[in-house]
């Protein structure tokens, strides 16, 4: 029979690479799972690296039994999430919990329990995930697409967490979905049209980004982005210093060929954002950049000596346009320019062949449409839970 459950209060640097083992020794059976680099999984909790510590606090719990760590989770808050309104998911009295393992039933119950009453202590009266930590990082449960590996800053769970945190008495809040194509085939005529009728108006200009004025451009897409998403559910503003923290991260794939800003009559009114999968260059690494892995890891980054990797897939995080523009056929039709443009160059230059774009809340009409005209179809489907305390 097994022995009880104990809950281990994560405080030092020691015991937070002990928090980040515990994904690892309950995934590495999983072949999907993809091994996030140690170094940043490690950064992500702590103070003074990760900028989401100056508006938000965190508590990190292992379960332990029989002397064996058996799972994890986090309680945190987000004083952003705090005001967001209501109508977008937000409010004053709404926490958090993310970064959940479990091995059986009995520990999740456990650890999510340990959660709650942290969050009750803290004055919040309805628990919201899992958000793991920020909605800008791997927000959800994933609840479809167990059977294929995550793409890079996506998530990847055990298939059973569903059913366990729903018998906890969690309900579906919103569903994230992504949506995979095969980025070789062209676009079906309507949007060959569309894109052929943006190349002959003489006020759009469809622009590649310039990496050698990345703050420039990086404050650029920042304001479209915060102007397009303020009113989605789940929008939170990013801080100047999570474009900092991010944008030094994930530097090394970007790419001008893959990120385009669309400008009509001279103003930036739209973007989109596409990275290489980088979980396909690093999943043998089993998280460790050294001694061998770093050496690995620039190679393939580099593509050998070509300067551009080669992958299989390519991601679409991020898109936006204007809220001024939004619901009209200019924007439509600058999409579907910005996601021709950035596939020619991703099958040319860096011979993807799939593309994978999301996550995409499941209302959000504009962008399904968009998703649906091009032929993608959903491959994962991300949930985020609530329940009241």
């Amino acid at each position: 029979m097994a022995g009880a459950i104990e809950i281990f209060h994560v405080k030092t640097v020691a015991d937070k690479k002990r928090f980040v083992e515990v994904q690892f020794a309950l995934n590495k059976a999983d072949p999907a799972w993809v091994p996030p680099l140690k170094m940043d999984a490690l950064e992500l909790l702590t103070p003074g690296k990760n900028p989401w510590f100056e508006h938000g606090h965190i508590d990190l719990f292992i379960a332990v039994r029989d002397g064996r760590d058996v799972g994890r989770i986090s309680a945190h808050i987000d004083h952003l999430w705090l005001d967001m309104p209501a109508e977008q998911g937000g409010g004053r009295d709404i926490g958090n919990w993310g970064l959940f393992e479990a091995v059986d039933q009995e520990v999740a119950n456990v650890l999510i329990d340990h959660a709650e009453q942290w969050l009750r202590k803290e004055g919040m009266t309805k628990a919201v995930g899992p958000i793991s930590i920020s909605i800008w990082d791997e927000p959800g449960l994933l609840i479809k697409g167990h059977d294929h590996s995550p793409t890079v800053m996506m998530g990847h769970h055990n298939p059973k967490y569903e059913a366990w945190i729903e018998a906890a008495g969690y309900g579906k809040v919103k569903d994230l979905n992504t949506y995979e194509l095969d980025i070789t085939q062209q676009f079906p005529p309507l949007i060959q049209r569309i894109v052929s009728s943006g190349e002959r108006n003489p006020r759009i200009t469809i622009r590649k980004v310039d990496k050698s004025k990345f703050k420039q451009e990086a404050e650029l897409i920042l304001s479209i982005l915060n102007d397009a998403w303020s009113d989605n559910w789940g929008f939170l503003p990013i801080t100047d210093a999570e474009i900092n923290y991010v944008g030094k991260k994930l530097k090394p794939i970007v790419f001008n060929e893959l990120i385009r800003i669309a400008e009509v009559e001279g103003e930036p009114v739209a973007f989109m954002m596409t990275w290489p999968d980088l979980n396909e260059m690093q999943k043998d690494l089993n998280g460790n950049l050294f001694p061998f892995g770093v050496v690995k890891l620039l190679w393939r980054l580099n593509g050998g000596f070509s300067g551009k990797p080669k992958v299989r897939t390519m991601r679409v995080p991020l898109m936006g346009v204007k809220k001024k523009l939004q619901a009209t056929r200019l924007a439509s039709q600058l999409a579907f320019m910005m996601i021709e443009y950035i596939r020619r160059d991703s099958v040319a230059l860096f011979g993807a062949s799939r593309g994978e774009i999301g996550w995409i809340l499941e209302d959000n009409q504009g962008m399904v449409s968009i998703a649906d005209a091009i032929d993608s179809r959903v491959n994962k489907i991300y949930r985020i839970y609530g329940k009241a305390l």
